[in-house]
């Protein structure tokens, strides 16, 4: 259950997070499983969105876990930021979603995942993904690379592969999402020479962009911090980027408490080997 080296090094001197990161996800993934596989009732949170046991059980798991491997770094995670519980984000600071795709999760498509970002000034600079149906696990630190590894039923881990976004082909694949595609978002893929089109759902689309089967991930709708940050890191770490549609890097650690909108997103891009298009990104 071992990161590759590299990741432990540009995060120095925390070198045991990645480590203690893949271990949290694991358990909080194997807590999860057998809610999806019963089927579990949701209710709905201020903003709308469902939540169920899984999240809040999942978020426990990897709260505990961070708080004990680097009890100096505040966690932000959804929840508990639900529940007004925000501590301040000056320096490094996980965001943190332990069911991304409550949806997914409730409809039992296995697209359902557990989210991990570190953030310093701003930038994500660690990103740990997992999607506990699939058995795939991803990870990345920008300048240290981008890997996935399978998950045995055992837990223990397979061999990791890197990640590469590929060169971008004359007519591009896309991913979109799956419960959230917008009108918005059709209007600016149609400014592109599409070759396909697929909807999946969670972080797994920037999953999708780092691993070189899709091009560009584009998402004009609303998105919190701890949804992206992690497929974010990964994306980067992978050769990637995501870019508001100003195609500036997307930051983290935004707070606007008069208007509600504590860590939420602008609109964004997530690109692969494409570079960032002013006149697509402007039309």
């Amino acid at each position: 259950m071992t990161a590759p080296p590299t990741l432990g090094n540009v995060l120095a001197p925390m070198t045991a997070l990645p480590d203690a990161a893949i271990a949290a996800s694991l358990r909080a993934g194997a807590a999860m499983l057998p809610l999806y596989h019963a089927g579990t009732a949701a209710s709905r949170k201020s903003d709308g969105s469902p939540v169920t046991l899984a999240d809040e059980v999942a978020e426990a798991i990897l709260t505990e876990a961070l708080a004990a491997a680097a009890p100096e770094i505040p966690i932000i995670a959804e929840e508990a930021a639900a529940a007004g519980h925000v501590p301040a984000t000056d320096g490094r600071f996980f965001l943190v979603d332990p069911l991304d795709g409550t949806r997914e999760f409730l409809n039992r498509n296995g697209d359902f995942t557990v989210n991990i970002a570190l953030i310093e000034a701003g930038t994500p600079i660690f990103g740990l993904i997992y999607a506990p149906a699939m058995n795939a696990l991803y990870v990345g630190a920008p300048g240290a690379g981008a890997f996935s590894a399978t998950v045995a039923e055992d837990g223990s881990l397979g061999a990791w592969t890197e990640l590469l976004v590929r060169p971008a082909p004359w007519a591009i694949s896309v991913v979109a999402s799956r419960s959230h595609l917008t009108p918005e978002t059709r209007a600016f893929v149609d400014r592109f020479v599409v070759e396909s089109f697929v909807s999946r759902g969670s972080s797994l689309k920037f999953c999708e962009v780092a691993r070189g089967a899709a091009d560009l991930y584009p998402r004009l709708g609303r998105t919190m911090e701890w949804d992206i940050a992690a497929g974010d890191a990964i994306l980067r770490a992978a050769g990637g980027m995501v870019t508001t549609l100003d195609a500036a890097p997307m930051r983290y650690g935004k707070r606007d408490q008069a208007n509600d909108s504590d860590f939420a997103n602008p609109h964004f891009i997530a690109w692969g080997g494409l570079t960032p298009l002013p006149a697509a990104l402007s039309a």
